[in-house]
């Protein structure tokens, strides 16, 4: 069988940061839902499902040139979304062209996760999904609809319980800042209470970056959306921390776009994680300048 000479990618490529050394393997385009008013990721991109020939050169192309790489990543925005015989028969290629693979992991949004049975998602689990990822964003309803999430705390939670029920890893992300400085108390206790009833097995917490042509963006250009000082991001932090409580899940908050970096087993390491808090709030910590951040 010959095999391709390069990937066929398209378009701007976006993988979680703990998938930096894992084969990507775009198997949709865009994003299925591409409403989110803060993220601009995906507006360029029509979305669709790439056809199997193209998906089966990729797995071909890795399985000779990726020998050394035991995680994949199936792209873009939510690969989950992909129709469950056709993503059954990705997982069951990539098994038996690329056996050293352990871990197949892909981005999820709760209407991809709904739109799968417990049937299914165990039968993926079985041929090799071990993690999604799900950007949650908040768990404050006014703040999901306000962003244009296009789902509620309560079915986030339900889906995310699903996920685990099936044995599958998890892991979200959460935005600090994206509910402005007036929304930042609730929508960080909320988020923390439906980090809690959700039980990730990971949490990653970012700070919203505003992008000029996103619908966020125009607003706080035009002032209806004020972006949260660092102090008030940090307490938007620690408030989150306080009302999260996981059953050993690691929260991340060392990303690239966040002033304080973080890491802690909770709830093991909550007691570490608020006094670092409080000493960066107190000014005794210094914070990552602007010129380091990013997405």
């Amino acid at each position: 069988m010959d095999v391709p000479e390069e990937m066929h990618y398209e378009g701007l490529i976006i993988r979680p940061p703990s998938e930096a050394f894992s084969i990507l393997l775009q198997v949709t385009v865009g994003c299925s839902h591409n409403k989110c008013t803060f993220c601009g990721s995906y507006r360029d991109k029509r979305f669709w499902i790439k056809d199997n020939a193209t998906i089966l050169d990729d797995i071909l192309f890795a399985s000779r040139y990726m020998r050394h790489q035991h995680r994949m990543f199936l792209l873009d925005g939510d690969a989950l979304i992909v129709p469950q015989e056709k993503l059954i028969w990705i997982l069951e290629e990539i098994r038996r062209h690329l056996p050293w693979v352990r871990r197949v992991g892909a981005y999820a949004n709760a209407k991809s996760i709904k739109m799968k049975t417990d049937e299914h998602l165990a039968a993926l689990k079985e041929r090799g999904l071990g993690i999604l990822y799900l950007g949650v964003e908040s768990g404050d309803d006014e703040t999901l609809r306000q962003v244009c999430k296009g789902t509620t705390a309560a079915n986030l939670i339900l889906q995310g319980r699903r996920v685990k029920a099936a044995h599958i890893k998890l892991s979200v992300t959460v935005l600090l800042g994206i509910a402005g400085s007036a929304g930042s108390r609730n929508h960080a206790r909320a988020t923390g209470e439906l980090l809690s009833a959700m039980d990730p097995d990971y949490v990653g917490a970012l700070t919203v970056m505003v992008l000029p042509p996103t619908p966020l963006g125009a607003d706080c250009a035009s002032g209806r959306f004020i972006l949260p000082g660092k102090r008030e991001l940090l307490r938007e932090l620690r408030e989150m921390i306080v009302h999260t409580h996981l059953s050993g899940g690691l929260f991340f908050a060392n990303h690239a776009s966040n002033y304080l970096p973080l890491k802690a087993r909770l709830p093991k390491d909550r007691e570490r994680a608020l006094g670092l808090i409080d000493e960066a709030i107190r000014g005794e910590i210094a914070l990552k300048p602007e010129w380091l951040r990013g997405l």
